[in-house]
């Protein structure tokens, strides 16, 4: 049987799912506190940039995958308008909960569904723009999502994948000093669940890079792949458009 990772430990292909949904079921709850706290507020900053570049007009169709709380979808919404439509989905149950009652608390009636990004339940050329952000590197099968995410993308469509990266390497020490010793002790705190935290730290290293990732894109079927780095690699957000 094919093996992955979670985190830095080894599972089989099969089990990767489930344990990544049991992070996911644990946190859901805290999930917008946890990201305040341990990026200090800067993941709303992130998710900002990436609107701008995304650059959304009235009337477009929009896919936000492993749309979470919601906080991309939201922005989208308000992009598009009344003539457009954004689909927010997330392949956990209880983080497309928590993202569907925030946007219903704010007035905001999107389309919503459970799904997988390596096999997305919409037909070919649907959507101008594609999102996935802080889900890419939990993704069993990473080049066969951003295949689907292409697929899914109209002819000159964007995908935006926001993500953690590799840090410069000034920073490197500093970061994994936070990483691995601060930010267990924070989820343990704030979320009582240590281990998640953990395992996002793990998953984080063993994410491609920028350069790889790019290269993934590419071959996937984006012919223009732009990077752009935050808070000196920590976060990047990949800009790409279908050939």
């Amino acid at each position: 049987m094919n093996q992955t990772h979670f985190g830095f430990k080894k599972v089989n292909e099969a089990d990767k799912a489930k344990q990544v949904a049991k992070v996911f079921d644990s946190v859901a709850s805290k999930y917008d506190i946890m990201n305040d706290v341990m990026s200090v507020g800067l993941h709303r900053v992130w998710k900002r940039y990436t609107l701008t570049v995304a650059n959304a007009l009235p009337g477009q169709q929009v896919l936000d995958i492993a749309g979470g709380t919601g906080d991309l979808a939201m922005g989208f919404a308000k992009q598009v308008g009344p003539t457009g439509t954004v689909v927010h989905t997330d392949i956990n149950h209880a983080m497309l909960n928590e993202g569907r009652n925030r946007l219903l608390d704010a007035g905001r009636v999107l389309p919503t569904a459970v799904c997988d990004a390596e096999q997305l339940p919409f037909e070919d050329a649907r959507f101008d723009i594609v999102s996935v952000a802080f889900g890419l590197r939990n993704m069993t099968h990473k080049d066969r999502a951003l295949k689907e995410m292409c697929r899914v993308l109209k002819p000159g469509g964007k995908l935006l994948v926001l993500e953690f990266s590799t840090v410069a390497k000034p920073l490197q020490g500093l970061y994994d000093l936070y990483s691995f010793k601060v930010l267990p002790k924070l989820g343990h705190l704030i979320a009582g669940d240590a281990k998640s935290y953990q395992y996002l730290a793990e998953s984080i290293r063993m994410h491609p890079d920028q350069d790889t990732l790019k290269a993934m894109m590419v071959d996937a079927g984006f012919g223009h792949v732009d990077v752009h780095n935050m808070t000196g690699g920590v976060v990047a957000l990949h800009a790409g458009r279908k050939v």
